[in-house]
């Protein structure tokens, strides 16, 4: 326990200093928040009600699909995979710490948007706080096993940017974030339900508890758990 402890400790320590995760999980999510925040709340006055939760989800977002797949390349089409045989070290170990790593950073940040957001724009703070950073803990998961997949599959640093904007991009236009889910075509609107940040911004901005929201993102979650794993028996080979 305590070596893993030490492990969490470490990739803390490797993560403050790379500029990717600092990038996509603080300045890029904030300065978002800083811009769009005041230009939402000036356009369209009502979206101070749901400002927090569609910030987050941008932040969240961003963070885990294009910050966290870069280090996984990093760790398993790299000779640290070799370090990590060498040693003795479970291959696991190395997705399951840079996952610990990168929830902590999403969690911190967006406890500054949920503190930040009506103190600089009156956002309205979600009715059941409880029920909403429980479901942003669920939503900060399974956006971070969608990208264990990426960072697991695509071994290129540069192929895996390129796969992660193209996942990221429509997650956030679908999702509802920057304008109603319902002024979609439905076409689109069936795709946006296939992301988790669709799901993610639903299940935030209950003020009481839906299963039916809560459901695709534990479906989703699940099965890219599942996926992992048989990756992560692949990469062992």
């Amino acid at each position: 326990m305590g070596a893993f402890l030490y492990g969490i400790y470490l990739q803390w320590k490797l993560d403050i200093r790379s500029k990717t995760l600092l990038i996509t999980c603080y300045i890029v999510p904030l300065l978002f928040f800083a811009i769009m925040g005041g230009i939402f709340t000036s356009v369209m006055p009502e979206a101070r009600y749901t400002l927090i939760q569609s910030m987050t989800v941008f932040g969240v977002t961003m963070g885990a699909l294009i910050g966290l797949p870069p280090s996984l390349v990093e760790i398993y089409s790299s000779d640290i995979k070799k370090v990590y045989k060498a040693n003795g070290v479970p291959l696991y170990l190395g997705l399951v710490l840079t996952n610990i790593s990168a929830y902590i950073h999403l969690f911190i940040m967006s406890i500054i948007l949920y503190i930040a957001a009506p103190i600089a724009f009156n956002a309205e703070i979600p009715e059941n706080p409880a029920l909403y950073f429980a479901s942003l803990a669920i939503f900060i998961a399974v956006s971070l096993s969608i990208a264990s997949i990426i960072g697991l599959v695509v071994k290129d640093q540069a192929k895996t940017s390129m796969v992660s904007i193209i996942i990221f991009l429509p997650s956030i236009m679908l999702s509802g974030i920057m304008f109603p889910i319902e002024l979609l075509p439905k076409a689109f609107e069936a795709i946006g339900k296939i992301f988790p940040a669709t799901w993610g911004y639903k299940v935030m901005t209950d003020s009481v508890f839906q299963l039916e929201n809560l459901l695709p993102l534990v479906v989703i979650l699940i099965l890219a758990i599942c996926v992992c794993g048989i990756l992560l028996r692949k990469v062992d080979k």
